[in-house]
């Protein structure tokens, strides 16, 4: 039996593999299962997930509802860049009410509403690129 550590991902593992002896007699190269045999052994790695256990599923994308900075204001709630806005100014809109989309990351995200009202501002045009916290939409 030969011990080995091996590095999985910046994780160090010990293993031990074991010749067969049929390999042995016949003077073949040693076929070897690898199985851990503990845990990791380096002292800041953590313990890996059981191979039972099932990938967790991404939760569904959900709207961005974005803060209301003050009474009737839309900020940007990340960097990126508007794709389409989809409101006109002096349009009543609802609560959680898509306004825009905003393309962060390779994600669309739609920037909803905080509040009902009447859009009485409107602070970007498609294709703007926008920083957290820039005024997007007036509301009152």
């Amino acid at each position: 039996m030969r011990s080995y550590s091996v590095s999985v991902n910046g994780k160090v593992f010990q293993v031990e593999v074991q010749e067969n002896q049929s390999d042995m007699a016949t003077k073949k190269a040693p076929v070897a299962a690898v199985a851990p045999v503990s845990a990791p052994i380096a002292a800041s790695a953590q313990k890996a997930a059981p191979a039972s256990a099932p990938p967790k599923a991404a939760a569904a994308p959900t709207p961005v509802a974005a803060p209301a900075a003050g009474s009737g204001t839309v900020e940007a709630p990340m960097p990126g860049k508007i794709l389409a806005i989809n409101v006109t100014q002096g349009q009543a809109v609802s609560q959680n009410q898509a306004l825009c989309v905003l393309e962060a990351m390779k994600m669309e995200n739609d920037i909803c509403s905080p509040i009902a009202g009447t859009v009485t501002g409107i602070h970007v045009a498609a294709g703007d690129a926008v920083d957290t916290g820039k005024l997007l939409f007036t509301i009152g």
